[in-house]
């Protein structure tokens, strides 16, 4: 895909007449040089990955550090219970975010989307409709090419990485895809989406990343959940048809300069923030010594 900026993609969207997914799939075949089956098929592949991810989701296992593993389960228990708040929706999507993260940290295979910290947040918001019935595999592609093109655009952009941006490039930029994927599969129009991908960013600004003892663990996988969240509710917003003061690339931009401007111990290196309190110290020592 070979957009720079979320306009160029809707521009292209309304120029030929054609959906925002059929926009980003144009583009990604002009520069992939695949042909549209093989294209399809591929996303159709992510797709079923993702699904494989929650329906293998082991309750029992738990990470290498012992850190993570079963909060999923927990979630899906105390929500049949009746004991959590909102709908069935918003319990299914907790407990789906924490299941791909949670997979992640044992080592599974999972969907970087768009990296290996952030992957419980596309697949949380989508599998839960798809269960239901509220979308087949194709409305779900679509999706899942919508969230594409706008995660081409940030990385373009701004950056995916933790390393260079914080976790509001991470689980920043998967709840900005996850928000634009919600918004087109609810039939929102281009712009929409470029609002709700906006907001959801534009609420995750400043978001570090401080993993304690350098894993992708804590506060990782529960920081998926707030993604996942945050993404419905910009949708929601957007659907309804609340506008956005800065538009999308604005958005973007400043990610990336608010990701250059913070310190190196904010930054994957597991010194500062949650990584650098007293248990967060204590937790790496241990796993040290361990190891």
């Amino acid at each position: 895909m070979a957009f720079l900026s979320c306009e160029e993609m809707l521009a292209a969207a309304r120029s030929q007449k054609i959906t925002l997914a059929e926009a980003v799939l144009r583009s990604d075949l002009e520069e992939s040089r695949l042909t549209e089956a093989h294209s399809r098929a591929a996303m159709r592949h992510l797709w079923q990955v993702m699904q494989a991810t929650s329906q293998e989701y082991d309750p029992a296992q738990r990470s290498r550090s012992g850190l993570s593993g079963g909060d999923a389960a927990k979630v899906e228990q105390a929500w049949q219970q009746g004991r959590l708040l909102g709908d069935d929706y918003l319990a299914a999507v907790t407990a789906e975010a924490l299941k791909t993260a949670e997979c992640n940290a044992c080592m599974k295979r999972i969907v970087a989307a768009p990296t290996a910290g952030s992957c419980g947040v596309l697949p949380a918001v989508l599998l839960p409709l798809a269960r239901a019935g509220q979308a087949d595999e194709d409305t779900v592609c679509d999706a899942l090419y919508v969230a594409a093109g706008f995660g081409q655009v940030i990385a373009a952009r701004a950056t995916l990485a933790g390393a260079e941006g914080g976790c509001q490039a991470e689980v920043g930029a998967a709840s900005a895809m996850a928000a634009a994927a919600l918004c087109n599969l609810k039939g929102g129009t281009p712009e929409q989406c470029a609002a709700a991908a906006a907001m959801a960013l534009g609420n995750l600004l400043g978001l570090v990343c401080d993993p304690v003892a350098g894993l992708v663990e804590v506060p990782c996988i529960k920081r998926n959940v707030v993604g996942a969240v945050n993404a419905v509710s910009c949708a929601n917003m957007a659907l309804a048809g609340v506008d956005y003061a800065i538009p999308c690339d604005e958005v973007i931009d400043a990610m990336g300069r608010v990701g250059s401007l913070l310190s190196p111990d904010l930054r994957e290196t597991g010194q500062g923030g949650l990584a650098a309190t007293p248990t967060g110290v204590k937790i790496a020592r241990q796993l040290a010594q361990e190891g």
